[in-house]
């Protein structure tokens, strides 16, 4: 199987798969409109600067993003359980190959759920340059690199039968601590936030004040998670082919 084949069929599974538009695209969707449209002329959502529609939006970004990206590198678990990876290990198809069409597939995911919401933002009133749209979704797609690889971790320790739970507490508890639903304060949890990437994912709104969304320490999060994550990922893939 060659790399471009793989990759497109990777990418019609997935847009075939019922529960990616329910949980994916349709659930932020709908809880974005019940809660920021009545809240859409609050400008300084819990003393944060920004506006009820904005900060929401990308609140309930992180969280469909995430459960995009982490979603499709967690079907491994399903794929090792019928033996799906063990055939695929007898074709052409490299690891890398495997794992970038993962990556695709997930980054294309997540993509579709961003326009979704920022046509929602749009019409309840978030009004954004073009150089800021384009910064805060840059941002957001760089913050989502680490899921990627959680996604492949998850896939290839967790058991298929518990893959579910496990995924979706854990974008649960990220969001929550990341302040997805609302503004994190000063004090400890502000700065357990701090040392998460989901809560620089969040963090991407703040262009909409003027200035830079990330500091040195947003940056160092990100990438610092996303090479622990990535080097996690390798040891599970090498681990699970070494059992096969």
């Amino acid at each position: 199987m060659s790399t471009a084949t793989y990759t497109r069929y990777e990418l019609i599974r997935t847009f075939r798969t019922r529960r990616f538009f329910v949980f994916t695209l349709g659930f932020p969707l709908a809880l974005y409109l019940l809660i920021a449209g009545p809240n859409r002329n609050e400008h300084s959502l819990g003393g944060s600067g920004i506006s009820a529609p904005l900060y929401l939006m990308v609140g309930l970004l992180a969280l469909g993003t995430m459960n995009a990206v982490v979603g499709t590198g967690a079907r491994i678990a399903p794929e090792r359980t019928i033996g799906w990876t063990r055939q695929l290990r007898l074709t052409p198809l490299s690891p890398r190959a495997y794992f970038r069409a993962k990556l695709m597939a997930a980054y294309l995911t997540a993509l579709l759920t961003i326009v979704a919401l920022y046509a929602a933002g749009s019409a309840l009133g978030v009004r954004l340059s073009a150089a800021q749209w384009s910064q805060m979704t840059a941002l957001i797609l760089i913050a989502l690199l680490p899921f990627g690889a959680l996604g492949i971790v998850l896939g290839h320790v967790v058991p298929v039968d518990a893959i579910g739970p496990v995924m979706g507490g854990t974008t649960a508890l990220l969001g929550l601590l990341s302040g997805a639903w609302f503004p994190i304060g000063h004090g400890v949890l502000h700065g357990i936030a701090q040392t998460l990437p989901s809560y620089w994912l969040v963090q991407a709104s703040h262009v909409s004040l003027g200035g830079a969304a990330w500091g040195a320490t947003g940056w160092l999060v990100v990438f610092g998670w996303t090479a622990a994550l990535t080097l996690l990922a390798a040891r599970a893939y090498r681990r699970d082919t070494e059992r096969a």
